[in-house]
């Protein structure tokens, strides 16, 4: 490790591997014009990254990432809560414990998973036990938690995912459209920097969003500020997520960067409206890992959509 690099140790067997794995899948938008994800180089319990120099954020860089951010999405994943190709099976996703699948579409035959099923199923109800149990959740809060889990199930809830998901899905001929998303994609997991830290791995078209589709004129054009995506839990999930977990702690120009997303993938009608309900997976973990206010933020949250 020398001082341009940044080295990751394992927190837990194989963590640092399936890190990698989901930014080497990320990656894989980067030369559509997909987000800037930072390289990894692999060892025996541990990772590399390039040293990358923080800077702020401008409005202008913000709305390329939301850009950028949409064509990432649109790469998409065979099922709702796969994890990255390469995956063992075995190894978790960090402290938090998200129950993930294998990279590989539903069984022949069988229905594909809605995603509201994947968000009761997998993202909200493992946790409520434990919360319980902790204390972080009182009785009376997980039973707005269950109420909001039926009608997840119920299928109340399920919303067309933004437009270039959906069109992309449709040209693969996937039977349902899942998007390719970060995973734990609060405001820390976006590193600002001077595009030219990035020029030595990143391709040409990486953060520019979208193609013109042959409209006249110039195309898109670089920004001397990129997001560059860190520390992924990546998996199969609705765009949305990704969206509302950007405003948990804090985004600066957060509303430019979704003016960004949904200029170049129009979001579902009423998705401002369900902000919140895709926010509650942040929470209840942090309910589960940290206790204290985080379990009376998940009840208030959730009490919108019981």
């Amino acid at each position: 490790m020398s001082s341009q690099t940044i080295r990751k140790q394992d927190d837990c067997p194989g963590a640092t591997r399936l890190e990698a794995q989901g930014l080497a899948w990320l990656a894989e938008a980067m030369p559509d014009g997909g987000a800037h994800v930072v390289p990894a180089t692999i060892g025996e319990g541990w990772i590399e990254e390039p040293r990358l120099a923080p800077t702020r954020v401008s409005a202008a860089a913000a709305e390329a990432f939301g850009r950028a951010l949409a064509v990432t999405h649109a790469a998409g994943a065979p099922a709702f809560g796969v994890a990255p190709p390469g995956w063992d099976g075995r190894t978790r996703m960090g402290r938090s414990d998200v129950r993930i699948r294998p990279c590989e579409p539903e069984p022949e035959g069988a229905s594909p998973r809605r995603w509201g099923e994947f968000f009761a199923d997998d993202r909200l109800a493992p946790y409520l036990r434990p919360c319980r149990d902790s204390g972080a959740l009182t009785a009376g809060g997980v039973a707005v938690l269950e109420r909001v889990c039926e009608r997840l199930r119920d299928g109340d809830f399920d919303a067309a995912q933004p437009e270039l998901v959906t069109r992309a899905a449709r040209e693969r001929g996937d039977r349902v459209a899942v998007a390719r998303t970060h995973g734990d994609l609060w405001t820390g997991n976006v590193l600002w920097t001077p595009r030219g830290q990035t020029l030595a791995w990143a391709p040409g078209r990486a953060g520019l969003g979208p193609a013109a589709g042959g409209a006249a004129g110039p195309g898109p054009r670089h920004g001397d500020i990129v997001g560059v995506l860190i520390d992924p839990l990546a998996h199969g999930a609705h765009a949305e997520t990704d969206l509302a977990a950007l405003g948990v702690f804090g985004q600066p120009y957060l509303e430019r960067i979704i003016a960004g997303y949904d200029e170049a993938s129009p979001l579902a009608d009423g998705w401002r409206e369900r902000v919140g309900l895709h926010r509650l997976h942040m929470l209840v973990i942090h309910a589960f890992l940290f206790g204290g206010p985080y379990g009376a933020e998940t009840v208030s949250v959730a009490r919108h959509y019981a």
